[in-house]
Formats: structure tokens, sequence, C-alpha cells
């Protein structure tokens, strides 16, 4: 009597192996994707001379402290329809501040899109100056006089947040 016999399949025939494989496969992939967008792309927020900036920050804090004594107030507002930034810069005392005022912003992620602009306030504080775009993100404002004896700095999330008020108390 002849029996037909029944040969198991081999392994790589079977369909539980492949699917248990699949996971640590999509896993490894994944791992060496993630591992060339960290080698392929610059750390934007590392600092070079970190030691000079970090010795730098008590002169920054002799400067706010300058802006508080001085009571030098900034406002600053941007119509993205006209594409001007918009401002009054005033002193507690009364004041006229002279002299142009350099304004940074710095995106919060990528320093390639960081803004720096001249300000030239009339006698009355204020100033306006073209801004084109403003893209929509956390914005850190730097307004400083021109000889770096004070300064004021703050947080702008524009455009949830049309206009910003920098003064010394803020700080």
């Amino acid at each position: 009597m002849d029996y037909p016999l029944d040969l198991p399949s081999p392994w790589y025939a079977q369909r539980w192996p492949w699917l248990l494989m699949l996971g640590p496969a999509i896993v490894l992939v994944a791992c060496f994707y993630t591992g060339w967008i960290a080698f392929s792309q610059q750390d934007a927020l590392v600092v070079g001379d970190y030691y000079k900036k970090g010795k730098a920050i008590n002169q920054d804090l002799r400067r706010d402290r300058a802006a508080g004594a001085l009571g030098v107030t900034v406002a600053l507002r941007y119509d993205a329809a006209e594409g001007q930034l918009r401002g009054r810069i005033a002193t507690a005392g009364g004041k006229a501040v002279t002299g142009p005022l350099p304004l940074h912003l710095a995106h919060a992620t990528q320093p390639d899109k960081d803004i720096r602009l001249l300000l030239h306030p009339a006698a009355d504080g204020s100033f306006a100056i073209p801004l084109p775009l403003l893209e929509r993100s956390r914005w850190v404002v730097l307004v400083e006089d021109a000889h770096k004896t004070w300064r004021l700095e703050g947080q702008w999330l524009w455009p949830a947040e049309h206009a910003i008020t920098l003064s010394p108390q803020q700080q």
C-alpha cells in the first residue's frame, strides 16, 4: 500500500515567521533613518563659545538693570497687511531716546530666520519700519541702545499676540 507523504513545508514558506520578523525590521529601518537625520543636519542651538556666553550673562543683567533705572519701555505692533512694524519707545522721565536702536527678532528654533532691524525713533518716540513678512512663530525680541548700555528683552507669540510691550518689570 502506498501512503502519500505529507512533508512539512520549510519555515520560509510559512506566514508566521515573516510576520514576527516584520516588527524588528521596521524598528531597524526607523533607527537608521533617525541616525541619518541626526548626523546629516547641524545642531542649531549649540553655541561654540559657551564659556564666553556664560560670562556675558552678568553684563546682560547690568544692562537690564540700566533699562529699569531709565524706565525704558518699548511697544511693538506688526501690521501684516501693510508690512509695517510700528511702535513707540518711552522713558519714565520723558527723556527722548535718540539715535538708532538695534532690534533683533530671534526665531525660536531656526537662527537663519532671525531678523535684525535698525529703528530710528522720531522726537515723540514713535517709529515705523518695513517688515514684509513675519512668520507665525514664537519670537525673542531684543531692543537695545546703540552703545549697548541698556536692553529690553521679551517673548512674542505672533500672530496670537498682535502687539507686545517690553518693560523692565516683565523680566
